[in-house]
Formats: structure tokens, C-alpha cells, sequence
């Protein structure tokens, strides 16, 4: 037997596979493909202070190697999630997570403070990637101020694991990463869509409604490798990485850059059973090689 359990500081994983937000609704779409007790945890979508309606279509395009996304946070608001979807899904046995979204600093901190009070929620995930509309609609993750203070704000009022998801869409993610650890943050998940777009040249039109979107899938893999490569030699709290990860050598590769944990994303439209595989698939890596525990691998890019 081989041990695959890790912890993001004080959140206990049973092994490093998770969902990434937007990619695995609220869990029960995958009951009838997977056991969810299988995974180390589940990101549903993300959820906001209000109903939002997302954007209009189209709002999704595939491109070579990825596609492209612009749903726009489409949700019933955190007070549908407390009252109607918590219910049907805290039994599940893993760790439930909840992407926190929002326009301005306080969307952010009285929906955390909601789900602060759900006792089967033992972390949220901190998109910071949503448009600022006090700054112009600059992303909160995009500078180190902006990151800070959304941070800072949530950190008041939630008091168990705050993870934070990074915009790679800036020039070094290594200062974002350290200015949310300095506010409080417990771990990191890393890379968030990259910024793209697509064209029809027949007729001549974007393929989003909103022009541009978010790029996943596999064409954001070295990307996000590298960031995570980066952050993990220059902070001293957990990273969940992901972006591109499609099977379990993606996911060893992240692992070896230094995440603890790995979110599945893009490859759950293709395989709805993609998590589940990527579990024994690590298992198997790991008796392969000879490694009896799954967190000597963490951070074991050899350079030289």
C-alpha cells in the first residue's frame, strides 16, 4: 500500500485529486459516472452574493488543444447555495469546497461569511480573477493591492481554510502569491483561465459573444507549470495546481513542481470519469517508482 494522502496546512486530503470550479457543477452531475468518496475533494462552481445570469451566447468555443469560456459566473447566488444545494450535497464523503466570486470587496466578504456557517464546508476557493467594477473592472488578481485587500477583507470573517486562486494574466504571479500568503491565505491554487479569443473568418465574427474568454485545456499546461514551478520557490504556504492536467502523468508533473494537490478541469467534459482515473493512475506512478508516500514527490523536480 502506498499512502496518497496530503494536507493543504490544515485541511486533510485522502488523496491530491480534486475538481476544478466550473468544470464538475455541484458534484451530484458525476454520481452516476464516479464515487465521489473517491476523490480528495470537490470545487463546485462558482457561487456569488446575487443571481447572476452569466452572459449571453455563445459563451463557450473549443480551440486546438483547449477551449475557450466566458460563461460569466452564471448562479443562483449563496443564498440558493445555503438553503437548497448544501442540503443534497453535504453528505458526500470528501471535502466540499466553494468558489467564492464577486464584483466588490463586500460580494466577497458576506459570501464567505455565509458559508462560514455551513459545517460540511471546510475551505472556500477566492476567485480573484473577477472584474473590480470600482476599478474600471482590473481584475482584484491582477495587482498586488487589489489581491491584498480581498484577502484581507474575507480573512476577517472566515475562519477555516481560505484558499486563493490566481490570475495568470499578470506579469509575475510570484508577488500576487505573496501578497495573498501576507493577508492570510492558507494555500494557492494556480493557473485560472488564461485571457484568448477565437475568430470565424468565414464570417468574420468572434466565436464568444463577449469577444474575448478563458483559455483551459492542455495549451495552458507549460504555463501553468511554470507558475506553479515559481510560486512553490517563493512561498511557504500549499499549492493546488492546475490547468491543463488530462491524466495522471499531467497531475505527477504538477506534484513535481511543487503542488500538494491538483485540480481536474477541461478533461471532465471529455471523461466524466477522468478523476477517478487519475487516482489509480498515481497510485500506479508511485508503486512503479518505488515511493511510498506520495508527499516525498512534492516539490522533487530534480534540476541538476
Amino acid at each position: 500500500m502506498v499512502n496518497l494522502g496530503v494536507k493543504l496546512k490544515d485541511l486533510s486530503l485522502k488523496n491530491p485529486v480534486m475538481t476544478a470550479s466550473g468544470t464538475f457543477g455541484f458534484g451530484e452531475e458525476f454520481e452516476d459516472f464516479i464515487d465521489l468518496s473517491n476523490l480528495g475533494g470537490i470545487l463546485v462552481k462558482g457561487t456569488t452574493r446575487h443571481h447572476r445570469e452569466g452572459n449571453p451566447y455563445p459563451r463557450m468555443a473549443e480551440t486546438p488543444s483547449g477551449m475557450l469560456n466566458a460563461v460569466g459566473l452564471q448562479n443562483k447566488g449563496v443564498e440558493n447555495f445555503c438553503k437548497d444545494i448544501y442540503p443534497r450535497i453535504k453528505h458526500y464523503d470528501t471535502n466540499i469546497l466553494v468558489n467564492v466570486s464577486g464584483s466588490v470587496i463586500e460580494d466577497y466578504v458576506e459570501t464567505a461569511a455565509m458559508i462560514n456557517e455551513l459545517e460540511h464546508i471546510p475551505a472556500i476557493e477566492l476567485n480573484i480573477s473577477c472584474p473590480n467594477v470600482k476599478e474600471g473592472g482590473m481584475a482584484f488578481g491582477t495587482s498586488c493591492a487589489s489581491a491584498a485587500s480581498v484577502v484581507k477583507a474575507v480573512r476577517e470573517v472566515y475562519k477555516k481554510h481560505l484558499m486563493v486562486k490566481l490570475s495568470p494574466n499578470v506579469t509575475d504571479i510570484t508577488e500576487i502569491a505573496k501578497a495573498v500568503e501576507a493577508e492570510g491565505a492558507d494555500s494557492v491554487s494556480l493557473i485560472n483561465t488564461l485571457l484568448g479569443m477565437a475568430i470565424d473568418a468565414e464570417t468574420r465574427k468572434p466565436l464568444l459573444s463577449t469577444v474575448t474568454g478563458g483559455l483551459s485545456g492542455p495549451a495552458v499546461k507549460p504555463v501553468a507549470l511554470r507558475m506553479v514551478w515559481q510560486v512553490f520557490n517563493a512561498v511557504n504556504i500549499p499549492i493546488v495546481g492546475l490547468g491543463g492536467i488530462m491524466n495522471a502523468k499531467d497531475a505527477i508533473e504538477f506534484i513535481l513542481a511543487g503542488a500538494t494537490a491538483i485540480q481536474i478541469g477541461t478533461a471532465n467534459f471529455i471523461d466524466p470519469q477522468v478523476t477517478e482515473k487519475v487516482v489509480v493512475g498515481i497510485e500506479e506512478y508511485m508503486k512503479r517508482h518505488n515511493v511510498q508516500d506520495i508527499n516525498d514527490l512534492i516539490g522533487a523536480l530534480q534540476i541538476q
